[in-house]
C-alpha cells in the first residue's frame, strides 16, 4: 500500500495535510487542476478512505506524513 504511492502523490498528499486547496497545490507543483484531483482520488484509493480528512488522518496514522511542529509549517514541501 505505502508502496505503491509515488512522490508526487506524496508531494501532493502533504500540501493537503498543510490545508492547500487543489489549485494551489497545482500552482506549486506546476501541475493542472484536474491531475491534483486525479491524485487525491488515488491516494484515497490506495489508503482505503472516503474523504480527504480520511486520508489525512490515515497517512498520519501509517507514519506516511510526519508529525511537524507548528513553527516548522513555513516551509511543507521540498525539492529533491
Amino acid at each position: 500500500m505505502i508502496d505503491s504511492i509515488s512522490n508526487r502523490e506524496e508531494q501532493v498528499l502533504d500540501l493537503i495535510a498543510f490545508e492547500k486547496t487543489s489549485k494551489e497545490i497545482a500552482d506549486e507543483l506546476f501541475i493542472s487542476s484536474h491531475t491534483v484531483i486525479s491524485h487525491r482520488k488515488n491516494l484515497m484509493d490506495k489508503l482505503s478512505v472516503r474523504n480527504t480528512a480520511g486520508l489525512v488522518r490515515r497517512a498520519f496514522e501509517l507514519g506516511i506524513l510526519p508529525l511537524v511542529n507548528k513553527n516548522d509549517m513555513h516551509q511543507s514541501f521540498r525539492v529533491s
